[in-house]
């Protein structure tokens, strides 16, 4: 099994790095890779909702990796997993809240299944990549105006 998780202080109330990560079309502004985002079923943000994501994958081609979210819980909680796609991970973004900050916690967990559980990791790698993309997360969100 691989997992990856890596975690950022960010300077914003819980309430609204929840709220932006939790509208998937926010997702290109931050994570790389992913091309498009889009609601195909459900209620936008909400436990059951399914958005269909364009990755780029190898030789720059499309990819499609369509997802579900299996959790939302306001200001602390977001989990989904990858329904469609050649590699499907699920995992999370856990948010807590310090002093006028919030931790925001990126964990990612897959189980490579046959031949490809030889390649864990490189799929740790990859996760690790991904996890760390907080980073930017970070800068998009402190740099954007606060809501008044």
């Amino acid at each position: 099994m691989a997992f990856a998780e890596y975690d950022v202080v960010i300077a914003r109330d819980a309430l609204s790095v929840y709220n932006f990560l939790l509208d998937g079309r926010n997702l290109p502004s931050w994570r790389e890779g992913i091309r498009s985002v889009e609601l195909e079923s459900g209620t936008e943000g909400a436990k059951g909702a399914v958005y269909r994501q364009t990755r780029t994958g190898p030789g720059g081609r499309p990819v499609a990796a369509d997802f579900e979210i299996i959790e939302a819980r306001p200001g602390a909680e977001i989990q989904y997993r990858v329904i469609v796609g050649p590699e499907r991970p699920h995992g999370g973004y856990y948010l807590s809240t310090e002093g006028h900050n919030t931790r925001v916690r990126f964990a990612l967990e897959y189980e490579p299944k046959g031949l490809l559980d030889r390649l864990t990791n490189v799929f740790g790698r990859r996760m690790r990549a991904e996890v760390g993309q907080l980073d930017q997360l970070k800068a998009v969100l402190e740099d954007m105006p606060e809501a008044e």
